[in-house]
């Protein structure tokens, strides 16, 4: 361990944001936890299919707050891209080919989760597997995707937008929210939000790199600001409290993304500004910036393969109660409908871990660089390379 942290300070520029390395980390985390904890696969007469315990438990939407991290995530990514963009073009570098280099990187990854699942699915269509549960976990796997489609649009599109005021598709969500729910509008409309929803913390994140940094006051305002005003349209406009999509619900925030997402998001755009000058004091220890440097190494990895750690360890549950003639397990294969599931779901979560542990491991290697891996395993390269990884 001492060696893996010693390379990891050696291989980090002295100019690297650490802090911003950290907001991506807990918003990876965010979204992994926040799954696991709000979707229930449930075993009904040889079939699974997907509720949420937000359905059943309402007093939990708070959870929802707390999870869903994407705007965190989305502020990064406009952040990293606009300062990887600006230098490049200081390098003399062309668009075309700093777009091709940065969607390799979120693509790579994805070979191989769509190898194993086409099949895993051959398989479970063989044995006979119901087409409801194939339907049902294919969805789990794949949903993720939306996000990283989402996310690689707007990064290459990074030199179209890196300089748009956040205000702008902020003013198109808004719109776009008054004829669909105040005017009765057509609900595919609200389609035109999943880019212009993302953009605003996206666009914010790309402001702010070539800006100073925001005053503690600005940070304020939109970390008070975003959460008051959410607060507001939940109250009195009727938007869901959940920040998440519950099955059943006919309105989600997310999907696609309303006003009340976006404002929710800015409060957190607030917040991890304010968050930066701790997190840089912190991540000067090299412990603590080892497993942050570890997490970001396999981060799209690790949000790529989390559905399968938990469908893996629901599947391996309910063969083993099968054989061994058990009921469903609670908090794994049980309608989430009471606190006892609650309960039992946190205790299933080291099991989840580990499963995901598991797949990072196998496959962790399509997401880095030969550089990067070199200079983690402790081989020799150059000091460019070091620098560069």
């Amino acid at each position: 361990m001492r060696e893996f942290v010693r390379r990891v300070t050696d291989a980090t520029p002295p100019g690297r944001d650490r802090a911003l390395d950290a907001l991506r980390a807990l918003a990876i985390l965010g979204v992994v936890l926040g799954h696991w904890l709000v979707t229930a696969l449930v075993a009904d007469s040889g079939t699974l299919r997907v509720e949420s315990p937000l359905g059943h438990l309402p007093e939990l939407t708070p959870v929802s707050w707390a999870f869903q991290t994407l705007a965190v995530f989305f502020f990064v990514g406009g952040h990293v891209a606009a300062r990887g963009h600006a230098a490049a073009r200081a390098r003399g570098e062309s668009n075309s080919r700093w777009i091709a280099a940065r969607l390799g990187r979120f693509f790579r990854p994805v070979v191989p989760l769509l190898a194993v699942w086409a099949v895993a699915s051959t398989v479970m269509l063989g044995s006979g597997v119901p087409w409801q549960t194939l339907h049902t976990l294919g969805k789990l796997v794949l949903s993720p995707l939306w996000f990283l489609l989402v996310l690689a649009a707007l990064t290459a599109a990074t030199p179209l937008v890196a300089r748009v005021h956040p205000l702008w598709p902020l003013a198109v969500v808004l719109h776009v929210d008054v004829i669909r729910f105040g005017l009765d509008g057509p609900d595919p409309l609200g389609w035109l939000n999943l880019p212009a929803g993302w953009l605003v913390p996206y666009c914010l994140g790309a402001l702010l790199a070539r800006r100073p940094p925001l005053a503690p006051a600005t940070a304020w305002t939109l970390l008070l600001g975003g959460a008051a005003t959410t607060a507001l349209l939940v109250a009195f406009a009727g938007y869901p409290g959940s920040m998440v999509g519950v099955p059943g619900a006919p309105v989600s925030n997310l999907n696609p993304p309303t006003l009340a997402a976006v404002t929710f998001g800015l409060a957190q755009c607030g917040a991890a500004v304010l968050l930066l000058g701790p997190l840089r004091r912190a991540l000067r220890r090299p412990v603590a910036w080892a497993a942050v440097a570890a997490l970001n190494l396999g981060a799209m990895t690790v949000f790529l393969w989390h559905q399968t750690a938990m469908i893996a360890v629901t599947a391996g549950g309910l063969l083993t109660a099968d054989r061994l003639g058990h009921p469903p397990l609670t908090g794994l294969h049980t309608v989430p409908d009471g606190h006892d599931w609650v309960l039992a779901r946190l205790g299933w979560l080291p099991l989840f871990a580990a499963a995901l542990l598991v797949c990072a491991a196998a496959f962790h290697t399509y997401e880095r660089t030969t550089r990067t891996a070199r200079t983690l395993s402790g081989r020799p390269g150059t000091h460019r390379e070091t620098r560069h990884a």
